[in-house]
């Protein structure tokens, strides 16, 4: 299953909160994508494993992805071992992505910052020949994706570049809905705890901080992006 680009989330809606605009901008123009969430978000406030399971497989379906791979590495309590780093790899080396979007570099939830660091090392050891991996009963070569890039989360980070996906944005927001249990749905379980996400302020606010992306490059909406390398270009019109 070759993709050019694979979306990793250590919850299972972070892709659609952070990056769904610029996956849906890429499929657009022919790209194929895949997503791996690490956790199943077993331990957020609303919901559970099995409503965040189906509701992540509904929005997959909606971004009309590839595939959705789902770990369960173990939210919160997940590891930066030999475990988890080959479970990624198995994904990685699996779809073959030339390019990989991963958790922020820091943020506020320490999942994302530590789930960041995890991809793009798993990422760079999925190269190594050494490192022997099976999946689905075969045996898999190695493979190191060009590049990794950090999506902006909740944190204020300066983005080392924007993408626009003015055209895309309200599609993202509804992939965001399809996680019910997580975010505006007044026909959701009322008993259930309010966060800073299940109000619809939040979605406001997904919308002004779009725009705030989009404004630095003089657009509608952007996401924001981090490198953890300097970025190559072949020359300066590349750039915007």
């Amino acid at each position: 299953m070759k993709v050019d680009i694979l979306a990793v989330g250590v919850h299972p809606d972070d892709v659609e909160l952070s990056c769904s605009g610029t996956i849906l901008k890429h499929q657009a123009a022919g790209k194929k994508v895949g997503l791996l969430d690490l956790t199943l978000g077993e331990l957020g406030t609303r919901g559970n494993a099995q409503i965040r399971t189906e509701e992540a497989m509904n929005a997959a379906k909606y971004l009309n992805i590839e595939f959705r791979e789902q770990l369960n590495l173990g939210d919160v309590f997940f590891q930066h071992n030999e475990d988890s780093l080959k479970e990624i790899i198995k994904i990685i080396r699996y779809c073959q992505p030339e390019i990989v979007l991963c958790n922020a570099i820091s943020d506020r939830h320490p999942d994302h910052g530590r789930a960041g660091k995890l991809t793009a090392d798993a990422c760079f050891f999925a190269g190594l020949a050494k490192i022997k991996t099976e999946f689905k009963g075969d045996s898999q070569k190695h493979w190191r994706p060009k590049t990794v890039y950090h999506y902006i989360q909740d944190h204020h980070l300066h983005p080392d570049f924007v993408i626009d996906i003015t055209p895309f944005m309200d599609q993202k927001i509804e992939a965001m809905l399809k996680y019910k249990s997580q975010f505006f749905n007044p026909e959701y379980d009322k008993a259930e705890l309010q966060t800073p996400i299940s109000s619809k302020k939040f979605l406001d606010y997904m919308y002004a901080k779009g725009s705030v992306f989009g404004r630095s490059i003089n657009v509608g909406y952007g996401e924001g992006f981090n490198v953890s390398r300097p970025l190559g270009v072949k020359n300066l019109f590349d750039l915007t």
